[in-house]
């Protein structure tokens, strides 16, 4: 290991029935295991388990059921940490579409004591497309980081997702306005709450990014990351939750005619956008591929060490073969970077060369063919 960090530990891995996996048991390297093969094979499939174990969450899958191996009707993920000189297991089982989270053999009784400050920083392809892409695929990508910051997010979103659900489907039916105030009080204060945590993340994390991406992309324009709700006058930072909610409770009620004849919500934190920004003009219109690359990476690297910053450890990391859709000059800064945080890493591939400045000495690598995973014998060493 090449730093004395605290940080989050992945000791063992245990998968059953979850994707293409029929069984997996796999004992990573303290600090970089190495998934290799062609595409489609399972490669992605690893970091998904590792991912959904760690936040409940699919990397990549719409639908819980989809984790589940065709044929089967359950899918489980296992895995022991070290945490902070502790020990603890912790396991989630897809039956039926549904999850059931469990810490050290017994069912979890609150999602703080699930994940125990377990953490995880995923970098994808798909991120790296997310500056050109959808307000929808902004705000995921976005999400993201605020879970990882405050895993309360997690049940405020499900929760406001929810309600949001209800209140479109009494929409849909053109429902009496009477019927949709009961919703509106709730999508209102847990919009709020997922407005101010939204909020306290980007203050957190918008200097890193810019400093970070300033030593990337080496071009002047500052990289500014903004959020301001649509439909709100005032700025979310200095405004209290409370307030929020009235604000986010009036703006439902004057939009109710417009989306009874639309059938959906229309104000709220699912209809918001990160806003960002290269100097004075935005980075979805005008940032070249390549500053738009910088900016994804920048952003990881930002939320790498703003998690370890506030929590005291750093997180996992996760690459999904990033390194052959970056060019060579970032993939290079990416890998050592990597190669000096102390964080345990999974990095998949299909070339090895393109990652072996990051994995090190002592890595462990693997070979992934039609869901099954052997130890690679023969395999490219750092420089």
């Amino acid at each position: 290991m090449r730093s004395g960090k605290a940080r989050v530990q992945l000791l063992d891995l245990a998968v059953s029935d979850f994707r293409n996996f029929d069984r997996l048991e796999l004992s990573p390297s303290p600090r970089a295991t190495v998934a290799v093969g062609p595409n489609g094979q399972g490669k992605t499939n690893l970091l998904e388990a590792i991912y959904f174990l760690t936040t409940l969450k699919p990397l990549r899958a719409a639908k819980l059921a989809e984790l589940i191996r065709f044929g089967v009707s359950t899918a489980e993920v296992s895995g022991r940490f070290r945490l902070k000189g502790a020990i603890r297991q912790i396991s989630v089982r897809v039956i039926e579409g549904s999850r059931q989270a469990l810490v050290d053999g017994k069912k979890a009784q609150t999602l703080e004591d699930y994940f125990g400050g377990v953490s995880v920083v995923s970098f994808t392809p798909e991120d790296l497309n997310v500056v050109k892409g959808s307000p929808d695929e902004r705000r995921k990508f976005l999400d993201r980081a605020v879970f990882n910051r405050f895993p309360s997010f997690l049940k405020d979103s499900r929760d406001y997702q929810r309600a949001l659900r209800s209140r479109n489907k009494l929409l849909k039916e053109v429902a009496p306005r009477s019927y949709l105030a009961v919703y509106d009080q709730t999508v209102a204060a847990l919009g709020a709450r997922i407005w101010k945590q939204r909020v306290a993340f980007l203050a957190e994390i918008s200097s890193r990014a810019a400093r970070a991406f300033k030593s990337i992309a080496c071009i002047e324009a500052p990289l500014t990351c903004r959020y301001q709700p649509t439909h709100l006058s005032g700025d979310v930072k200095d405004t209290a939750e409370e307030e929020l909610k009235r604000e986010l409770l009036t703006a439902l009620q004057l939009r109710t005619g417009r989306d009874l004849e639309r059938g959906f919500t229309s104000v709220g934190p699912h209809a918001d956008d990160l806003e960002l920004s290269l100097g004075d003009r935005s980075a979805r219109s005008y940032a070249s591929q390549g500053q738009q690359r910088a900016l994804v990476l920048a952003w990881k690297i930002a939320e790498i060490e703003n998690l370890h910053q506030a929590h005291g450890f750093l997180p996992l990391l996760l690459l999904d073969d990033v390194s052959s859709e970056l060019d060579p000059e970032r993939n290079a800064y990416l890998m050592s970077y990597l190669a000096k945080t102390g964080a345990q890493v999974f990095l998949t591939t299909t070339d090895a060369t393109l990652v072996a400045p990051a994995a090190g000495f002592d890595a462990v690598w693997y070979e992934v063919q039609a869901g099954a995973i052997k130890p690679l014998i023969s395999h490219p060493r750092p420089a």
